[in-house]
């Protein structure tokens, strides 16, 4: 079986004054092919340790996640996540499709969650299959309506526990769930806003506020 191949790195901190560069290079099923500080490429499997203090907790054919003392982070496909070392704020680096757009591979209340990212939706909105499989009951939401390409649609306001985009957790993110017309999760402002937005060329750069 022939790996997936990624352009994806992570760079991680694993004290004050050393830290690790890791990128994803490949990917199996367990297994993820890791270049680490400029080192030859190598295989790891779920649950080996790579460097000190950062081991490798799951991989598949998207993604691989990496834990560094105690917090997880995923890597996915043309992800760079990053934590400033001087400031201690989380930041992510997303890069644009080919089409220019941003999707990225996050959680929601601790479920994975795919996402493109909105800046014209005022909320986040999820189909409610999404929604369902990640918990979310949204019948107990508020109603509203709203007018799609396709008429107008019954929806729900919900509250979302936890958003998660690279090292950049947001607790407490209001949300609506349509039940017709979305054919994915849409990440809005009522994330984005609590964030700082930077365009680098092909690369959005998100840092958390505090």
């Amino acid at each position: 079986m022939r790996p997936t191949l990624l352009a994806a790195s992570l760079l991680l901190f694993a004290g004050a004054s050393q830290a690790a560069d890791i990128s994803v290079v490949g990917l199996f099923p367990n297994k993820a092919v890791l270049v680490v500080d400029d080192a030859p490429p190598k295989t790891y499997s779920v649950g080996a340790t790579i460097t000190e203090g950062i081991r490798l907790v799951s991989a598949d054919n998207t993604s691989a996640t990496i834990e560094t003392n105690g917090k997880r982070q995923v890597i996915a496909l043309g992800e760079h996540v990053s934590r400033n070392a001087g400031s201690g704020r989380a930041s992510v680096a997303l890069q644009a499709d080919s089409q220019g757009h941003y999707v990225v591979q996050g959680q929601i209340n601790g479920g994975t969650a795919r996402m493109l990212l909105d800046t014209g939706a005022t909320m986040i909105a999820l189909p409610a299959s999404d929604a369902t499989r990640l918990g979310v009951d949204y019948k107990k939401g508020r109603v509203a309506y709203m007018n799609t390409a396709n008429g107008v649609v019954t929806a729900y306001h919900v509250k979302l526990n936890t958003v998660k985009v690279g090292d950049i957790e947001i607790n407490q993110v209001d949300a609506v769930v349509q039940e017709q017309g979305l054919p994915f999760i849409l990440l809005g402002m009522s994330f984005l806003n609590r964030t700082e937005m930077r365009r680098e060329g092909q690369q959005m750069v998100l840092t958390k506020r505090f």
